[in-house]
C-alpha cells in the first residue's frame, strides 16, 4: 500500500498549482480527479480530447498518477456523447498508466437490475482496456447499502468499489456494518468524519474514522494499492486544509 493524494484537496486551485502544493507535502503520488464544473480539468474536455489533456497533466510537476476519479455529475448514460467521452477517459487512463477509474453509481432507488445493465455496458471499454472501474461508496448512490455494492460487483464481473468510510459514517444508517466491501476494494478515498450534521470533514482525529481497522482489513483482503487522502477545498472547512492534510498523511504512512 501507498498513500496519495486526490486534487480535489486542493479544487480552488489551478490544476498546475494543485499538483505543485501535492509535491510540496511531498506526495509522489496522485489521484486525478476529473469534475464537470470543476476548476481543474472537466470530464467533457478531457473526454472529448484525452491528447491535450494528456499534455495539460504533463506540463506540471513529476508526480506518478495513482488512479482517476470521475464526477459525470447528472446525466443520461444512454446518450451516446456520454459514452464516447468515456472511452476517451479510459484511453486517457491508459496513457497515464492509470490502472483504476473511479465513478459514482447510479442513485439510490434506481433498479439494481437497470444498474447492473449501465455497468456492463459502459465498463466493456474499461475491462477490455484492462482498467478497473471502481464504484465510490456515497450515501447517495445505491452504493450506500454495503450489500447492495457486493451484489453489483458479483452481478459485474471485474468491478470493483472504491471505500470511503465517510459516506457511511454519513449515510442514511451510520451505524452500518460495511466489512463485506473489503473484498472488492480497488482504491480507498480518505478524511476524518464525526457521526453529527454537518460533520462530513472534521480535524484528523476528532471524527470517528478508523483508519487502523481499514488498513487492517484492507491487508487482510491482500490490498497492496492507494490509501487516498481525499479532504475536499471547500470554502467552508473549518480547519486549515493544507495542514490537515499534511497530518493524515504522515498517519497514514504510519500505518503502512
Amino acid at each position: 500500500m501507498f498513500v496519495a493524494c486526490n486534487t480535489l484537496c486542493f479544487a480552488q486551485e489551478p490544476m498546475e498549482t494543485a499538483l505543485r502544493q501535492i509535491v510540496e507535502l511531498e506526495f509522489d503520488k496522485f489521484e486525478l480527479a476529473l469534475v464537470e464544473g470543476g476548476k481543474h480539468l472537466r470530464i467533457s474536455e478531457a473526454g472529448d480530447d484525452p491528447e491535450m489533456a494528456l499534455t495539460q497533466i504533463r506540463r506540471g510537476p513529476s508526480l506518478v498518477p495513482s488512479s482517476l476519479y470521475l464526477d459525470f455529475g447528472p446525466l443520461d448514460w444512454s446518450d451516446p456523447l456520454t459514452v464516447k467521452r468515456f472511452k476517451g477517459l479510459c484511453r486517457l487512463a491508459k496513457a497515464l498508466s492509470v490502472a483504476v477509474i473511479t465513478m459514482h453509481a447510479a442513485p439510490r432507488g434506481t433498479s439494481i437490475d437497470d444498474e447492473v445493465k449501465r455497468l456492463s455496458t459502459v465498463g466493456t471499454d474499461a475491462f477490455h482496456k484492462g482498467l478497473v472501474l471502481a464504484l465510490l461508496t456515497h450515501s447517495e448512490t445505491l452504493t450506500a447499502d454495503p450489500q447492495v455494492a457486493v451484489e453489483l460487483c458479483k452481478a459485474v464481473p471485474g468491478l470493483g468499489l472504491t471505500l470511503d468510510p465517510s459516506h457511511y459514517l454519513q449515510g442514511p444508517n451510520p451505524e452500518v456494518d460495511f466489512d463485506s466491501v473489503f473484498p472488492f476494494v480497488q482504491n480507498v478515498h480518505l478524511r476524518d468524519t464525526g457521526t453529527a450534521p454537518g460533520e462530513f470533514q472534521v480535524r484528523v482525529g476528532q471524527g470517528k474514522v478508523d483508519y487502523a481497522r481499514i488498513v487492517n482489513m484492507l491487508q487482510r483482503h491482500g490490498y497492496n494499492r492507494a490509501l487516498t487522502v481525499s479532504i475536499i477545498d471547500r470554502p467552508d472547512n473549518p480547519f486549515d486544509r493544507e495542514v490537515e492534510v499534511r497530518k493524515l498523511k504522515l498517519l497514514l504512512e504510519t500505518l503502512v
